[in-house]
């Protein structure tokens, strides 16, 4: 059996029970640093800090993936798609395509408490 971090009740609600963190709230939104985002869960790295974005939609964005790390599923409510960690399947956000907002036309709509941040 896989054996990964412990996680408090928050974190159980978004990243287990698919629950969404309050908007603005998480310590990712505003960060700008140089690093890697990597679950909260099980510490499989997820997102590269090159790839985030401001899109002020109150949750970090990234408009790329790292390669094989992250799953899209049809969400419970039929219109959006949900975004896993492919390691251990935790709940991370949803993505959606088409804004416009970058060049790669993505955005990753991940809730912080889903992360965690390793800086370079």
């Amino acid at each position: 059996m896989t054996e990964y971090n412990i996680l408090n009740a928050e974190e159980k609600r978004v990243i287990i029970d698919k629950g969404t963190e309050m908007p603005g709230t998480g310590e990712y939104n505003d960060l700008e640093e140089p690093g890697v985002y990597v679950c909260r869960q099980c510490d499989s790295e997820l997102y590269k800090s090159e790839d985030k974005f401001s899109a002020w939609c109150w949750w970090p964005s990234f408009d790329d993936e790292i390669l094989w790390a992250v799953e899209h599923h049809d969400d419970i409510d039929g219109r959006r798609t949900e975004i896993v960690c492919a390691n251990c399947q935790g709940h991370l956000g949803h993505v959606f395509i088409g804004e416009g907002l970058t060049q790669k036309n993505t955005r990753h709509c991940v809730n912080s408490i889903s992360l965690k941040f390793i800086p370079e």
